[in-house]
């Protein structure tokens, strides 16, 4: 019986590898305070004319969220405020996050920046990015001498 020839890749053991260890490691992160900045998720959609950016904000006011659009690039940012704590309870695990976050999403060059609204609904927030018109008709271009 022939028995297939697999290439082994050192590169994809220390991936397997790493895979193992790392729930292990991100439980003691989170116990200790030391796990990485929360970050939303979000969705980006385009279509009907616009560019829609929506981003799960849950509990977060709109008071304490901030967009900002600087060459072509849209910026959610904010911070959220950790609620009162009893200092005698002793947490076996926590995942609800507190703190600063950002996203940056790049948009398409030239939009009309005046245009864009947002809203915040039920923990959602939802941008909405107006698409420039795109640049209409043939051009015809000489080549001078030099």
């Amino acid at each position: 019986m022939a028995t297939a020839l697999s290439r082994r890749s050192p590169l994809l053991d220390l991936s397997e590898f790493r895979g193992f260890f790392e729930p292990i490691f991100s439980d003691v992160e989170a116990q200790l305070g030391l796990s990485q900045r929360w970050a939303p998720a979000i969705d980006v959609v385009r279509g009907d004319g616009e560019v829609t950016i929506r981003a799960d904000l849950p509990g977060i006011k709109p008071d304490d969220v901030k967009i900002e659009v600087e060459n072509d690039t849209l910026t959610v940012s904010g911070h959220v405020e950790e609620e009162s704590e009893e200092k005698q309870d002793d947490f076996i695990r926590r995942e609800r996050r507190y703190g600063s976050f950002s996203r940056t999403i790049a948009l398409p060059p030239n939009v009309d920046r005046n245009a864009i609204d947002a809203t915040c609904k039920n923990g959602v927030l939802e941008v909405k990015v107006p698409m420039p018109e795109p640049a209409e008709g043939k051009v015809e271009i000489t080549p001078k001498s030099a």
